[in-house]
């Protein structure tokens, strides 16, 4: 597959490329759910085809195609070079590329246990027993159970003389308990609400996760949910748990340091962003407890990579530090406008699609202390867990976050249960009130896999880790 990427790679250079790459992709995916103890879903699917992107006169052009025969490669390198040739009718700067050493090499992420030998009878055993489980709690409606399962190799060269080989590897799953009555719903998730708990390991991570453990655990909490009030208006300390903190991670600093936003060249689908290449070293984004990094080397994440889609090796890059921002994540042409190398951070969704700049691992790095100790330390205020709802604006300033669950924080212990919390804040008004950054010992590398961006729109699988946090003087009140 290898020789099918370089084949079109020289294809592409004699139909009239300065510059060609090729991604042979294989893409494999595994997806179950149960539900009331009744299987709602098998999916299953696997895609392969080849990628031919080409710089022609500082214009990109892409084309793709399932068929990888050489008179159908030299059909689609020949498209690509077209393409690009229309694009010169843009009124444009020319593209160019910030250096890159060629690469050859290959990369894998580590698995102790491949997930799709796994029996599936095994597999179907685990969610019927977590939706049993979890359903047997007196006032719970609906026990859904569900597992997830992805694999992706590529084999990527370029006529810079780059050959690298690629598998990467995501295994996952959890649980969702729905309580009715009276009109009222209420959900609680575990151990992660959007399709649980997926790291880049093998199915040795799903045997970790306790989901029949926590089963009536999370269907007693979803059943107290409708009793409970709903949560209080006002300001307040605000503590949240390491999975919401990664969302508000995501979306209000992984997107805003996107290079391709800061130029305006990403807007009609997810807005552009309010930071500025003059912020790098001078903008105060957060308080001193806040050092977020982009680590594509981070272990279990599933923004983990050898190599990005342009060939480039995976780097931490640290974007805030002690609360100023640093730096951006960018690809090749971006970095260039900016007289830098790439952060490696160009990822397409699969063969068929332009590797866009994507988020890798966007990390809160570990202060000090346990959250249980963060609520001790804490006199008066609320904590939410799990996430429920999201919304930014275009510029990734004005946000809201709704949760699943809350309580009442008062003189260091949790009391009150509340429904539907939901708080707001600007983006960085609400990172420089943090004052307090859980330790190591809570710091849970989480993964997102839906994180959309582009058009034709495309979706990322991102990782984030992060501890709990504690935010100050922030507006709370119901979703």
């Amino acid at each position: 597959m290898l020789e099918v990427a370089q084949r079109a790679v020289g294809a592409a250079r004699r139909a009239g490329a300065d510059y060609a790459d090729a991604r042979f992709g294989s893409d494999e995916t595994e997806s179950l759910t149960v539900r009331n103890q009744e299987m709602e879903g098998i999916d299953r699917s696997r895609s392969e085809g080849v990628g031919i992107r080409v710089l022609v006169n500082g214009r990109w052009g892409f084309a793709a195609t399932a068929r990888t025969d050489e008179a159908e490669v030299e059909r689609t390198a020949a498209l690509a070079v077209e393409i690009a040739r229309a694009a010169a009718r843009l009124p444009m700067e020319p593209v160019r590329l910030a250096e890159a050493e060629p690469v050859r090499a290959t990369w894998a992420t580590p698995v102790q246990e491949d997930p799709f030998a796994v029996a599936l009878d095994e597999k179907v055993a685990l969610l019927m027993e977590t939706s049993r489980r979890a359903q047997a709690v007196a006032g719970v409606a609906f026990a859904e159970a569900n597992l997830d399962l992805f694999r992706r190799r590529t084999f990527f060269a370029s006529s810079e003389g780059s050959a690298i080989e690629q598998t990467v590897v995501h295994s996952g799953a959890g649980m969702e308990v729905t309580a009715i009555r009276e009109g009222e719903v209420q959900r609680r998730s575990f151990p992660n609400s959007f399709r649980g708990h997926i790291r880049a390991a093998g199915y040795e991570h799903i045997r970790a996760i306790p989901l029949t453990e926590e089963a009536e655990r999370i269907g007693s909490e979803a059943v107290a949910l409708l009793s409970a009030k709903d949560c209080p208006s006002g300001e307040t300390a605000l503590v949240l748990d390491s999975s919401q903190v990664i969302l508000q991670m995501h979306e209000s600093v992984g997107h805003a340091v996107e290079l391709d936003r800061v130029f305006g060249m990403e807007e009609a689908y997810a807005g552009t962003s309010f930071l500025r290449p003059e912020d790098r070293g001078r903008l105060r984004y957060g308080s001193d407890k806040v050092t977020i990094v982009a680590d594509a080397r981070l272990p279990g994440g599933l923004g983990t990579f050898g190599y990005d889609d342009e060939g480039v090796p995976a780097q931490r890059v640290v974007l805030i530090e002690d609360g100023i921002f640093q730096s951006f994540i960018s690809g090749r042409d971006t970095a260039a406008m900016l007289g830098l190398r790439s952060t490696g951070a160009m990822r397409a969704d699969g063969w068929a699609n332009l590797p866009l700049i994507r988020m890798t691992n966007i990390d809160l790095e570990p202060g000090e202390g346990t959250l249980a100790e963060i609520i001790a330390d804490t006199r008066d205020g609320i904590f939410m867990d799990t996430n429920q709802s999201w919304s930014i604006d275009d510029k990734r300033v004005n946000f809201q976050f709704g949760c699943e669950i809350a309580w009442r924080i008062k003189d260091g212990r949790l009391t009150e249960m509340y429904r539907n919390p939901n708080y707001t804040g600007i983006t960085t008004e609400f990172w420089g009130s943090c004052d307090a950054v859980g330790g190591a010992e809570d710091w849970t590398v989480w993964g997102t896999p839906n994180c959309g961006k582009g058009q034709p729109g495309q979706v990322a699988r991102v990782g984030h880790a992060a501890p709990p946090a504690r935010f100050r003087n922030v507006r709370v009140g119901v979703r």
